[in-house]
């Protein structure tokens, strides 16, 4: 038991060392690029957007500091001989293996359950903050219970929409109501239509009635619409497709009831499925790494090639992230099931890593 806290100790030691290594070159690097960018702010401004920018960056590279830490720990193992003395003192290579890769485990439902929310709080701080010091606006979509909410801006002022449902990338709206304000901020008209659709520079309706809420009485004001006819629109296609924002800026434990809402309101949550499953995998993923490198470097210094075998070590732990991000772009685009681009890459990493470190501990 002692020796197995040990173990996880100088891991964790390494992982943490490693970390704050990245974190460190990230932020340098975060800092230069958005004092480059800022017009104006000064540095400061550009140290709190990078500190707010880094944790995401991150946390998406989380299994090549594991895989790095990991071949740090097991190389100053073999050069100090202690693996040559816990293999003496009757202690198999698997068996010592088990402290680091449940270390590794921990780390990552740390990872997902704690250090995830908090890397999507700090996302949508910096977007809100670049949208700030841009002169913009924050998203102009969202998506409840309720449906479908939009913000579009125009001349004579805002525009709120609402709608029960949508097509896949929210250019055709099933039972909406507009809401129109004027350039005080106050309901002024109230559109209710069975269908909207997006075109160059308005919304096309059917089926429409308006209210004019400046009336004593709107409902005796009230109109039907011709089928046809327009409200005015500076949203696009693109502009609605990248309010979604990333998966990764949505909190975890928020994740199950966004997708819910995604597909009530007819839009797709594949990419959202996908990054679903790929936290839930995280944990292996992490632990896959430490078998890697543990197949590579776990061995005594004075056999020699130490530095042939961490090269091949860096370079597994790289493919193995390679094939994990080109997963799930497959995943995303469905071209394979969504379970299968999310745990394929570090199921098969585990056992590869364990054929190896059987084939040379026992083989």
């Amino acid at each position: 038991m002692t020796l197995s806290l040990y173990i996880a100790r100088r891991f964790l030691m390494s992982f943490a060392t490693v970390l704050g290594i990245f974190f460190g070159i990230m932020l340098l690097i975060e800092t230069i690029d958005q004092t480059r960018s800022l017009s104006d702010g000064g540095v400061l401004t550009a140290l709190r957007l990078a500190a707010l920018d880094v944790p995401s960056g991150l946390y998406r590279i989380l299994p090549l500091v594991v895989v790095l830490a990991a071949i740090a720990m097991f190389v100053a193992l073999s050069r100090s001989s202690e693996l040559v003395v816990v293999r003496a003192a009757g202690r198999s290579g698997l068996r010592f293996l088990v402290a680091p890769v449940l270390a590794a485990l921990v780390c990552g439902l740390l990872a997902v359950a704690v250090v995830n929310p908090l890397v999507a709080a700090t996302s949508k701080l910096y977007d809100t903050a670049q949208a700030e010091l841009a002169g913009g606006g924050a998203s102009v979509l969202s998506v409840s219970a309720s449906g479908l909410w939009l913000r579009q801006g125009g001349d004579s002022g805002q525009t709120v929409i609402q709608a029960a449902r949508s097509n896949s990338d929210g250019t055709e709206l099933s039972r909406v109501t507009f809401l129109l304000m004027d350039r005080n901020g106050l309901p002024a008209r109230r559109i209710e239509a069975a269908t909207a659709r997006l075109e160059p520079g308005q919304w096309v309706l059917t089926g429409a009635k308006e209210w004019d809420l400046s009336a004593t009485n709107p409902e005796a004001a009230s109109r039907w619409l011709a089928d046809g006819s327009g409200i005015s629109s500076d949203l696009t296609r693109e502009g609605i497709r990248d309010s979604f924002g990333t998966p990764s800026a949505i909190a975890f434990w928020a994740l199950p009831a966004y997708i819910a809402s995604l597909e009530r309101a007819g839009f797709s949550a594949r990419s959202h499925q996908v990054w679903f499953q790929m936290e839930l995998a995280q944990p292996l993923l992490l632990a896959a790494m430490v078998l890697v490198a543990a197949g590579f470097t776990m061995r005594h210094a004075r056999f020699g090639k130490t530095g042939t075998l961490v090269l091949l070590a860096v370079l597994s732990g790289f493919m193995i992230f390679f094939l994990r991000n080109f997963a799930q772009v497959l995943g995303e685009n469905g071209q394979i099931p969504v379970v299968l681009a999310a745990w394929t890459p570090p199921v098969a990493a585990v056992m590869m890593a364990l054929g190896l470190l059987l084939h040379l501990e026992d083989g």
